[in-house]
């Protein structure tokens, strides 16, 4: 009863099959892995379960398998244990993708730590100057294209100081996330709230069941705003109409997708990657922080272009355990 507790709380996946390949033991993130409650999965096998591979061939090993909780890069570790007398084959699967993003948003955190200190440092002396280059320059009489000239180009100097500035704000959010603070969400208000913020394109809101998640709201509010924000931009890029946006649970998980009607996803490699962007003006931060904000409450973001139509589909999935 004892290793049961401890089980359905660690933060790996864990099944463990009998003789026949049935699966006996499941625990909280294998649930969410699979994406059905363990009265579902209790009694299927491994075939079923596309876990066959997982139970033969070497171990520990790297597996990298899509499932409907997650896909990436596993850890496969395999032993054989005894429940009351009776052996069981023990599957340990560890998401190494989300551990190899940890240490790469690290890395960025402190990039953009080093960044914006140096920068901001460089910024402050600049603003000043110009400033003060204004003021001396109304105080004294030069010829009136001469003075427009210098005031023009004071104006530039310091307008893009300030834009710079404001760049820099944007990817400090990055190294500055906070650990989110759950409170009661009512999903619904909040999927609709953020539609209605957007006005460019008609986005249809397709209502799932009225559940109420331990979330923090600000946050999950402006994962959804960059997401749309990105679907809207692709519909407008493709001259379409209509973004959808839509809520679902299913295997233990909230399912929140928006799928736009643009282009599709070309380069998926580096859709997550800080100062990556193809849209003019764009600081490539929006797609990077949703994500983060997603795992932050134990869940996921993916992009996927869509197979039964154009365009693309974004999916942020997080845990129902969450809910209340």
């Amino acid at each position: 009863e004892t290793l049961l507790k401890v089980l359905a709380e660690i933060a790996v996946a864990v099944f463990a099959f009998d003789p026949e390949q049935t699966l006996r033991i499941v625990n909280r993130t294998g649930e969410r892995l699979l994406g059905q409650p363990t009265q579902r999965l209790i009694g299927k096998t491994a075939s079923e379960l596309r876990l066959t591979d997982a139970l033969t061939g070497v171990a520990p090993r790297t597996m990298e398998v899509s499932f409907p909780g997650g896909t990436g890069r596993w850890e496969l570790r395999r032993s054989v244990v005894r429940q009351e007398g009776y052996p069981l084959q023990l599957i340990v699967l560890s998401d190494l993708s989300r551990a190899l993003r940890e240490e790469e948003r690290q890395a960025w955190k402190r990039i953009i730590r080093v960044l914006s200190h140096e920068i901001n440092n460089s910024l402050a002396p600049i603003k000043s100057i110009s400033g003060s280059l204004q003021t001396m320059l109304g105080r004294n009489s030069l010829p009136e294209e001469i003075g427009n000239d210098l005031d023009h180009g004071l104006e530039v100097i310091s307008s893009r100081a300030e834009a710079l500035g404001r760049f820099m704000a944007s990817y400090a959010k990055l190294a500055r996330l906070p650990e989110p603070e759950l409170v009661p969400t009512h999903v619904a208000a909040l999927v609709q709230g953020v539609a209605d913020l957007e006005t460019r394109v008609a986005v249809e809101g397709v209502g799932g069941a009225d559940v109420t998640l331990r979330a923090d709201a600000d946050q999950l509010e402006q994962a959804l705003i960059n997401v749309l924000k990105n679907a809207v931009e692709a519909t407008l890029e493709a001259e379409g109409e209509l973004v959808t946006i839509r809520w679902l649970t299913r295997g233990g998980m909230l399912h929140i997708l928006i799928e736009d009607n643009g282009p599709g996803l070309a380069d998926t490699g580096n859709l997550f990657v800080p100062f990556f962007t193809t849209k003019p003006g764009g600081s490539g931060i929006g797609l990077v922080l949703a994500r983060q904000i997603a795992e932050g409450h134990g869940g996921t973001l993916e992009l996927e272009s869509r197979s039964e139509g154009r365009g693309a589909r974004a999916r942020i999935t997080i845990p129902l355990d969450l809910s209340v």
